[in-house]
């Protein structure tokens, strides 16, 4: 988007290459495929498919391959910096979403090769820039994963 759009506006589907113009993840860290029911400046739902060519079932565990937690929570961040820089538009140039803080994280049941996550993220304020976000992530309409977090952005 070249400028802000206005409040509430729904983007259907940022594909990958938009994802990958917002935020400067890249393999093997960009942890979201795509991002469906943007509400500009309220929420977002990223989507992650998960496959067991990804680089961390190498080690975690490799009889056993679970999804670590702790990337499900950067899942849900990367989707939440998506939702940042779309809603700021143009005033998102030159800046970037970093984490500040992750609140009441709880898993609750192990993501497997094969699965799909959708990350449901809400706003839940905006202060100047700080944001605070609660997310959800789910597969097949099961909640395995949740927290609060909290992102500043910056320039780079």
């Amino acid at each position: 988007m070249d400028q802000a759009a206005p409040p509430n506006t729904t983007i259907e589907t940022y594909g990958i290459a938009q994802i990958m113009a917002a935020i400067p993840h890249r393999y093997p860290f960009l942890l979201i495929d795509r991002v469906v029911d943007l509400v500009l400046g309220e929420s977002a739902i990223g989507v992650k498919n998960v496959t067991i060519n990804e680089f961390f079932f190498q080690g975690h565990f490799p009889t056993e391959p679970v999804m670590p937690g702790v990337l499900i929570v950067e899942s849900m961040a990367q989707t939440a910096a998506v939702l940042v820089v779309a809603t700021l538009g143009e005033n998102a140039q030159g800046k970037l979403v970093y984490f500040m803080s992750v609140d009441n994280a709880k898993f609750r049941r192990p993501v497997v090769p094969g699965d799909q996550i959708r990350v449901h993220v809400t706003k839940v304020q905006r202060r100047m820039n700080v944001w605070k976000f609660s997310a959800q992530a789910k597969v097949d309409d099961v909640v395995v994963a949740e927290a609060t977090y909290a992102a500043m952005i910056r320039d780079r």
